[in-house]
C-alpha cells in the first residue's frame, strides 16, 4: 500500500468535517446578520425573530465544539435546533405574507411580526433569509448524518 494514499474512512471524515464546518459558517453568518440588522441598521427584532435567534445562536457554539475534535454526535444536537428554527421561520414568513390571520399572530405588543422592514432584490425578506439558512443547515446536517452512517 502506498504511504501517500488516503484511507476511504479518512476521506469521509474530512468530507463530514467540511460539511459541519459549512453549517457552522452558515450559522455564524446568520447570527452576525441578525445582529447587524438589529444593532447597526437599528431594526428591532419581533417575537418570532427572537425565537429564530434562540435556535440559531446556539448552533454557532454547538457546531464549533463538534468540529474540534470532530464528533458526529454534534448532528444529534444541532439538527433539532435547526428544524425548530426552520419552523419558526416558516411561520414568520406566513405571518409576513399575510396568510396567518391577526388573531393567530404572537406579536400583540411591541414590534409587529408582519411589518416588512427590509426587502432585498424586491422579494428577499428577513424571514425568507432565515428559512434559506435553516434549510441549508438542515440539508447539510442530514447529508453528514447519512454520509457518516456508511
Amino acid at each position: 500500500m502506498n504511504s501517500t494514499a488516503i484511507e476511504p474512512s479518512s476521506v469521509i471524515t474530512q468530507q463530514i468535517w467540511g460539511v459541519i464546518f459549512a453549517c457552522w459558517l452558515l450559522a455564524t453568518v446568520g447570527m452576525l446578520g441578525s445582529l447587524f440588522f438589529s444593532e447597526v441598521m437599528e431594526l428591532p427584532p419581533c417575537v418570532l425573530c427572537w425565537y429564530q435567534r434562540i435556535c440559531m445562536y446556539p448552533l454557532v457554539v454547538i457546531l464549533l465544539v463538534g468540529l474540534f475534535p470532530l464528533d458526529l454526535r454534534v448532528i444529534r444536537y444541532a439538527l433539532p435546533l435547526a428544524v425548530i428554527g426552520w419552523g419558526f421561520a416558516v411561520y414568520h414568513y406566513l405571518v409576513y405574507s399575510g396568510y396567518i390571520p391577526e388573531s393567530l399572530q404572537p406579536c400583540s405588543q411591541g414590534v409587529s411580526c408582519s411589518e416588512i422592514n427590509l426587502e432585498l432584490f424586491g422579494f428577499m425578506t428577513i424571514p425568507m433569509m432565515s428559512i434559506l439558512t435553516f434549510s441549508a443547515i438542515i440539508a447539510l446536517l442530514l447529508f453528514a448524518k447519512i454520509r457518516g452512517s456508511r
